[in-house]
């Protein structure tokens, strides 16, 4: 080796260790100014609570002001992120088992309003007429603006037939709408069937509760033995279902999902990290025949229900009608605190089979039906916005936080418990509202026209 040569590499290695030097006093430094940001925003807090806490104008509770920073932060996230305090915590861990006193209404908040997203069936707020998309001004005279939804809920919530009166702003209205409501014991029915004609039958999920899987069962047998044993078509309605249990919700699909090919996918879910990814498959068991299923969606479907509209559509075993789905594809873990308290945390995300984000886009039908009215103009829906309408929702193309390490008893929607003690069988349709149900009339048009179309290309 000449000079020169020895020269060259001894210059290329000292460089090369200046380099590495740098660098890693480069990671050392972005390290520590993190660490002291993050002590600066900490310092800044306390600040802030303490110039509060000195110069406001009435007297603070300091543990308000730290609640308020908790809520503040984690509305930050996303409007389904929330602090569960002791109490509320308790209360929502008693309800997901069993049924509860209030009005019976499917909040949220947006444009930091509480607003509506869909009264219960048959429950004092849906008697009342109160709508979807209504804004909730007052509750018993205390506005709520700035409430949170936990407050807004405790506020409502009460044993039966004790009283609670809501203002409403409602679009189109001049004035303020007041509702007196008596409350009751808040039942959900899981499902509703009937049979609409010999041979094609209509299920109706209303929420998926800790039964719906089974009662799904108990309900297809019922239609087949109203229908001679089988069945020549189904109509599945998920329209307006907010959601509910995600184990139900796979195994309402899994009765018509095969486990082929490769036992076939029904749903996964995915947090910030590639390997948290979670395959919901479909199992061995009693399976449905291949007979045609129109399923019906509109702007209320969330969540569950968009879970298992994708699951069909994406294993060609339905074809999705009606109007896109809400697009609630995150889901929500729920977190024990040492205090007694919880939170409620996005941790995931949905996707259906074929890899599609559920989230802020939601399902798009197959055949697209708005629900119209016998004088031609279109039926308001009872969802007026969707995910995407919603302050600080996930988009698609960012990543929800971690997966918690510790385990978290999991549920897609958690504001509604399911009722545990519904019974079958629910109220069916009756036969008016089935001819005034221009979406339902259509499915059942396609289901007919299906069987029509075989015969003729048998015989053609």
């Amino acid at each position: 080796m000449n000079v020169k040569s020895f020269k060259f590499i001894f210059i290329s290695v000292i460089l090369l260790l200046a380099t590495a030097v740098i660098l890693l006093q480069l990671s050392h430094r972005s390290a520590s100014e993190q660490k002291r940001s993050d002590r600066e925003y900490l310092a800044l807090l306390r600040q802030v609570i303490t110039i509060v806490k000195k110069s406001y104008v009435e007297p603070v509770d300091e543990k308000k002001l730290l609640k308020g920073a908790i809520n503040g932060m984690l509305s930050s996230l996303d409007p389904h992120s929330v602090y569960l305090a002791a109490d509320s915590f308790k209360e929502m861990q008693i309800n997901t088992t069993g049924s509860f006193g209030g009005v019976g209404i499917e909040i949220t908040i947006r444009d930091a309003k509480l607003t509506v997203i869909s009264p219960i069936e048959e429950s004092p707020a849906s008697r009342a007429g109160i709508s979807s998309g209504d804004h909730i001004a007052l509750i018993d005279g205390v506005p709520t603006r700035d409430m949170t939804i936990t407050d807004a809920v405790k506020k409502m919530r009460g044993p039966k037939e004790s009283r609670v009166t809501l203002t409403i702003l409602r679009k189109g209205s001049d004035k303020p709408l007041v509702f007196p409501l008596i409350r009751d014991i808040i039942q959900v029915k899981s499902l509703r069937f009937r049979t609409l004609e010999p041979g094609y039958g209509y299920l109706r999920i209303i929420q998926f509760q800790s039964r719906t899987g089974a009662d799904l069962a108990t309900a297809l047998e019922s239609l087949k033995k109203e229908n001679g044993g089988n069945l020549q078509g189904l109509v599945l309605d998920l329209r307006n279902n907010p959601g509910g249990l995600l184990d139900q919700a796979v195994s309402v699909a899994n009765r018509f999902v095969g486990t082929r090919p490769d036992n076939a996918l029904i749903v996964y879910t995915r947090g910030r990290e590639e390997s948290s990814r979670h395959d919901f498959m479909a199992s061995i068991g009693d399976k449905e025949p291949p007979y045609p299923i129109v399923l019906l969606i509109n702007g209320g479907s969330a969540s569950a229900s968009e879970i298992i509209a994708g699951a069909l559509q994406d294993h060609d075993r339905a074809v999705i009608m009606g109007t896109q789905s809400f697009g609630k594809g995150s889901v929500q873990s729920i977190l024990s605190l040492p205090n007694g308290a919880g939170l409620l945390l996005t941790t995931a995300k949905y996707y259906t089979p074929k890899g599609r984000s559920i989230q802020a886009k939601g399902i798009t039908p197959d055949i697209v039906v708005e629900n119209l009215l016998l004088n031609g103009k279109t039926k308001p829906e009872s969802a007026a916005f969707r995910e995407k309408d919603l302050d600080n929702h996930i988009t698609d193309g960012s990543k929800p936080p971690a997966q918690p390490l510790v385990p978290a008893l999991k549920t897609d929607e958690v504001k509604r418990p399911p009722a545990d003690d519904i019974h079958l069988p629910a109220k069916p349709l009756t036969d008016d509202q089935v001819k005034q149900d221009f979406q339902l009339l259509r499915a059942l048009d396609l289901l007919k026209g299906w069987e029509l179309l075989k015969k003729a290309a048998k015989n053609g």
